[in-house]
């Protein structure tokens, strides 16, 4: 497992600032160790072994889903929350070519606000290939603060392949093309880049 070049500051800042304490309020010192702990975890970045597979839409972040819903324009969007305790980094769904990268400024709401997918800080990656346009949103929360994308027009990517992170707890959407079948509810834990969002419905 190795842990995500966004985390290092986070870590070394705790890190050196609990070295500090330790000769002067070693209580103090202890909490910035575990604040330098807790970045550790939160950044880590698990080793996977992902099967690129076309009639697949693969989850894009790890988190809870929140909603499954079809859209005015006939698209498939599942909403996903990611608490504090979940990795924080971005998966690509399926492969293909980056289209766009937009920022989008906005509020801070809690992720988990009907609201929040629409009024909040997020990135919006475009992802298409022959069977049609993805879109990953990245939305900050109320402890989300920046949402930083790896990739950018033009790029070329796999199934799997890493394309973002969200420091601390956040959204993250997966909007999605007519023609699959739907394989996650409400509810459900997924995992990024490891469970199956939907199937290539092959009656379409």
């Amino acid at each position: 497992m190795s842990i995500v070049k966004e985390g290092y500051p986070f870590i070394l800042v705790f890190l050196a600032a609990g070295f500090i304490c330790s000769f002067i309020f070693d209580p103090l010192a202890i909490i910035l160790y575990l604040l330098s702990a807790f970045c550790f975890f939160f950044f880590r970045d698990p080793d996977l072994t992902i099967n690129e597979d076309k009639k697949f839409i693969l989850s894009p972040c790890n988190g809870t889903v929140m909603n499954v819903l079809t859209n005015e324009n006939g698209q498939t969007e599942v909403r996903v929350f990611m608490s504090v305790f979940n990795v924080h980094l971005q998966r690509s769904p399926i492969s293909g070519t980056v289209t766009s990268v937009e920022h989008k400024p906005g509020k801070f709401l809690k992720a988990h606000l009907p609201e929040a997918y629409i009024e909040n800080e997020q990135n919006v990656i475009t992802i298409e290939n022959e069977n049609g346009t993805y879109i990953v949103k990245q939305i900050a929360g109320i402890l989300a603060r920046r949402c930083v994308s790896w990739v950018k027009p033009g790029d070329v990517i796999k199934q799997g392949d890493k394309i973002g992170v969200i420091k601390f707890s956040s959204q993250v959407d997966l909007i999605m093309p007519a023609g699959y079948d739907v394989r996650v509810k409400v509810g459900d834990k997924v995992t990024s880049g490891l469970s199956i969002f939907a199937v290539i419905n092959q009656n379409v």
